[in-house]
């Protein structure tokens, strides 16, 4: 099963953790308690993180090998806008496998239920902040805004919350309405203002993705595409629809396999696709790193 595109999300690097979504109900460790700022999940309570990604956004950090988690004390400075969930890559072999761990430690988050990855190794803490304030700034695009209960909260108070920018906020107002083509126009005319910013570009790239698939039946893509293998447009949809459901080496494949094939203005608009697709997942992605070589040496 893929998940479907979330509104609004800049997700990069989707996981498909649908394996974990059904699972029967278990009890928790202690530590792993409702709502609890910092806990320790595993292969089998891993749901409880699902649901709580709805309240706030989950930090995700693998360890393992003789490495302990490190991140507690700064997510926890954030006064339960931000929940960390510790997972120890070798006993749980499912979730290291779902979210990709090569190494330890490795970062991603779960923002209303989706995965995206974050980042491998440890950062400084300043370097960690930046991260956390994008996830906090991911999170309100999709309307993950609450704030859990902490016992030192009073204690120090929580960063300030960092609105979004006005034509930022404008689509994604769209979005939440269902009007896609405001949202791209708000995000073209972010971009238009400053061209570098990577957020109108990946939020264009994706609220894009979405006018696409709007309407559309999955297993209709699908079979359009296998009746008609040479057609672009029917392997755009389907790339669309892989993308969409986190499946992206699916997606550049698909169009990869079929660049060779295609007339000099068809290759031009696979790879402004596939471009796309590059701002969707993220340029740091080691998919989309080995994707660009291929294409490098497809195109020269």
């Amino acid at each position: 099963m893929s998940n479907a595109p979330l509104n609004g999300a800049n997700l990069r690097g989707a996981v498909d953790l649908s394996s974990l979504v059904n699972r029967p109900a278990t009890d928790a460790p202690a530590s792993a308690g409702p709502g609890a700022v910092v806990a320790q999940y595993s292969d089998a309570d891993f749901t409880r993180v699902l649901d709580l990604s709805n309240t706030v956004p989950v930090v995700v950090e693998f360890f393992g090998q003789g490495i302990e988690p490190a991140l507690a004390g700064v997510v926890s400075s954030y006064g339960g806008r931000i929940a960390l969930a510790t997972v120890d890559a070798n006993a749980n072999p499912q979730l290291a496998q779902a979210f990709q761990v090569q190494q330890v430690p490795t970062v991603a988050a779960v923002v209303a239920g989706r995965p995206l990855s974050l980042f491998v190794g440890l950062p400084s803490d300043e370097e960690v902040r930046e991260v956390l304030e994008q996830v906090l700034q991911l999170a309100a695009q999709n309307g993950v805004t609450g704030q859990l209960a902490t016992d030192d909260a009073a204690a120090e108070p929580a960063p300030q919350e960092v609105p979004l920018p006005p034509l930022h906020q404008e689509a994604f107002d769209a979005i939440e309405r269902g009007d896609l083509d405001a949202a791209i126009h708000a995000y073209q005319t972010a971009i238009t203002q400053d061209p570098r910013d990577q957020q109108a570009v990946a939020g264009l790239a994706q609220a894009s993705l979405l006018k696409r698939l709007h309407g559309k039946s999955a297993a209709t893509i699908r079979v359009t595409a296998a009746q008609h293998p040479g057609d672009l447009h029917a392997q755009f949809d389907v790339a669309d629809l892989d993308v969409s459901g986190g499946h992206v080496e699916d997606a550049f494949e698909r169009i990869l396999d079929l660049f060779p094939k295609l007339a000099h203005p068809d290759k031009n608009r696979a790879r402004a696709r596939l471009v796309e697709y590059f701002e969707i997942v993220g340029a740091e992605d080691p998919r989309v790193v080995a994707a660009r070589i291929r294409l490098a040496g497809l195109l020269y």
